[in-house]
């Protein structure tokens, strides 16, 4: 395999580890220091000159702190004549600032891609991006992959065969369909109206729901509001009680257990591309990402094809 150089940030070094041990590749010293002021410092403790370098680092909470991380590894990798440069951001924190909806506002996921890429970023490995329009928010090579197999092999053998699948807004259709062909389902939406950065109201439901066990999709649960009140606009609409989550990214707030908990969830599963924090939570279940990131790295490394990382 072509020599490179593997790091990881300070995000998720549990992740970076198993994918380290699934490369039988060992991750490259380095070190970040955190002053008492707040401001970060990033080290290398290992030459990178002339060959390519990896940096695992999602930038999960607290977002700003290791999106910044990030943006010193790639400069600390450009000041030390490295080669290409390719971050592996499992979750890609702003991604629900992808539009203006006030005139007075920022785009900060188009910010943060300028910002990386001026920093000395030259690839971009992410999963499941909350807006799939982020991508084109940078000038550089994206793999934007998706963690929709890995779930539905974990849920595949637990399903009745009259599971609903339910996309909780207009915005996860394309992945609720996604799972639906994989798992040989039917597809439901539930329509809401948004009334602030963390409350939503649902409007309706389109599909037949009546009677049925459903598994509701997203690519991502942070206080888990919309997903609770999907479930409670499930129940109204005649769905049986006995609901699965399924979700890219378990960032998970604090309150998001307290919101989701109930008699009628039988099973929430997410991926490791955040930190997971709970632990005393029985109907939750993470399953890794490692695989799907490990195999992508590799065929970067040796310049071979990721197209059938993509379905």
């Amino acid at each position: 395999m072509t020599h490179f150089s593997l790091f990881s940030g300070s995000a998720n070094p549990n992740l970076a580890n198993e994918i380290s041990q699934i490369l039988d590749h060992r991750l490259s010293p380095c070190q970040t220091q955190v002053f008492p002021d707040g401001e970060l410092s990033v080290r290398l403790d290992e030459a990178v000159r002339g060959h390519p370098v990896f940096i695992i680092q999602p930038t999960a909470p607290p977002v700003t702190n290791h999106v910044f991380e990030l943006m010193l590894f790639a400069d600390a990798c450009r000041r030390a004549s490295s080669g290409h440069v390719t971050a592996v951001v499992p979750y890609f924190g702003y991604a629900r600032s992808d539009k203006r909806h006030h005139r007075r506002e920022s785009i900060a996921a188009s910010m943060v891609a300028r910002c990386c890429q001026a920093a000395g970023l030259g690839h971009l490995v992410t999963v499941d991006l909350h807006s799939p329009q982020i991508e084109g928010f940078f000038h550089i090579p994206v793999e934007h992959l998706t963690a929709v197999p890995v779930l539905c092999d974990e849920l595949k053998g637990r399903l009745a065969p009259e599971t609903v699948v339910v996309s909780p807004d207009e915005g996860r259709l394309e992945m609720a369909t996604h799972y639906a062909q994989r798992l040989g389902l039917s597809t439901a939406i539930v329509h809401k109206q948004r009334l602030s950065g963390i409350e939503t109201r649902v409007v309706k439901i389109t599909g037949d729901v009546q009677d049925r066990p459903c598994l509701i999709i997203d690519d991502m649960i942070a206080t888990g509001d919309t997903l609770a009140r999907a479930m409670d606009a499930l129940t109204k609409a005649g769905a049986r009680p006995e609901f699965r989550i399924a979700a890219t990214h378990g960032v998970l707030l604090e309150g998001a257990q307290s919101k989701l908990s109930r008699p009628a969830l039988r099973e929430i599963i997410v991926t490791d591309s955040v930190t997971p924090h709970i632990t005393d939570w029985p109907e939750l279940k993470v399953v890794s990402l490692a695989p799907l990131l490990a195999g992508a790295i590799h065929r970067l490394a040796t310049r071979q094809s990721i197209s059938d990382l993509y379905d």
